[in-house]
């Protein structure tokens, strides 16, 4: 009988692919009981957590699974940590069919090692694939082959709690074709690196941001809602002339001038209203930006104490640090966890944001709560043993 499949591609129209009979030999999903590992002969000496440099050293090995469209997915593996060998025409490297993902394991005072809501970036990480037509895979498998990795790299995870261990699973189209499409092989791989702060100067060191509105990262209808390597490579230069300036990081806005990203990092504003109410503001989540924010708006709700909305323009929240009601402002992620923002320069004008002058005490409190989950210092769901 025959059969049709409608490929996971959006935005591009639809792809059937008619099929004269049952696939045979096809493997839908990869599992973690499949999994084969190759131990390193030559481990590497563990680095002093004091002397960590994010993303610069990395474990002894990594975890792959590969992919093709006549066989399915393969065996995962765990093997040394070694280079790739990529065709000179993989649609990652012409194309950009690729994405990434970033979350950590946490090492608390009690020697457990957690990981922090791994479930919610297997589901990004999902979405990610579908809109860059990589093929779907079963996220419970995935996060199992990862906590499996974690346990032979379990010497590395730092026992400090100012340094993590950061996981990368990495996913990419190796088809080798100088043509359009979707890729008919794809690779799967985690690697993992000791990270120490995300910026030089530690943990809550406040930044500074320069806002061009000539520049923008997303756009309606396109993919700023997932973590495509795309989306990252073209900021890069805007970054540099952000440090040039002084600044760490680039604030993205909108053509309408509305706040969006902080560099890699969510953007959270605490002021009062008009009104004289307290009230925590956060950029919409309406397709432009990577939804990460999800923990701080659940941890803000959860306590009930000040209003929660999306919003605002870049004039809202200058009028506001004018009138004096702007007290924090701050962005968060998986590298930076929370970070303070100390000015904005934009128009020309530096801007200064008080937020340290106001303990932060909002930032700090995000800061505490989460560190105190991922390390295990409080008992929570969202904090996963190993």
């Amino acid at each position: 009988m025959a059969a049709a499949l409608r490929s996971r591609c959006r935005g591009g129209g639809a792809l059937v692919v008619t099929l004269l009979g049952p696939r045979r030999g096809y493997n839908h999903v990869f599992r973690a009981s499949d999994l084969e590992v190759e131990r390193s002969r030559s481990p590497k000496a563990k680095p002093d957590p004091q002397e960590l440099v994010f993303g610069r050293i990395f474990t002894d090995h990594m975890l792959t699974i590969e992919w093709t469209q006549a066989s399915g997915w393969g065996r995962p593996h765990i093997r040394p940590f070694q280079d790739l060998r990529l065709h000179p025409a993989s649609s990652a490297l012409h194309y950009a069919v690729e994405l990434f993902e970033g979350m950590k394991a946490f090492r608390g005072a009690d020697d457990k090692i957690r990981l922090f809501r791994p479930e919610l970036n297997m589901e990004r990480m999902e979405r990610s694939a579908e809109r860059v037509c990589l093929p779907a895979f079963d996220r419970a498998e995935l996060l199992e082959c990862i906590r499996a990795l974690l346990r032979l790299e379990q010497e590395w995870v730092p026992r400090s709690d100012s340094a993590s261990l950061y996981i990368r699973p990495t996913f990419v189209g190796t088809e080798p074709l100088t043509g359009g499409g979707p890729p008919g092989r794809a690779l799967l791989f985690v690697i993992l690196c000791p990270v120490g702060p995300y910026f030089p100067g530690g943990h809550f060191s406040p930044v500074g941001l320069l806002a061009d509105p000539s520049y923008t990262r997303a756009w309606p209808g396109g993919a700023g809602h997932c973590k495509l390597g795309g989306n990252y490579g073209p900021t890069i230069a805007l970054q540099r002339t952000a440090q040039a300036q002084g600044c760490q990081q680039v604030l993205w806005l909108r053509p309408e001038r509305l706040l969006t990203e902080v560099g890699t990092m969510n953007l959270f504003v605490f002021w009062h209203r008009e009104d004289g109410e307290l009230e925590l503001v956060t950029p919409p989540l309406d397709g432009l930006i990577l939804p990460g924010v999800q923990s701080l708006l659940e941890l803000a709700r959860e306590w009930g104490e000040f209003g929660v909305r999306e919003g605002p323009p870049m004039e809202t929240v200058l009028r506001a640090l004018a009138q004096g009601r702007l007290r924090e402002m701050f962005g968060s992620g998986t590298a930076c966890v929370v970070c303070p923002v100390g000015g904005i320069l934009y128009g020309g004008k530096w801007h200064t944001i008080p937020t340290m002058e106001h303990g932060p005490e909002l930032a700090q409190r995000f800061l505490r709560v989460l560190s105190d989950i991922q390390y295990g210092r409080v008992p929570s769901k969202w904090a996963q043993p190993l």
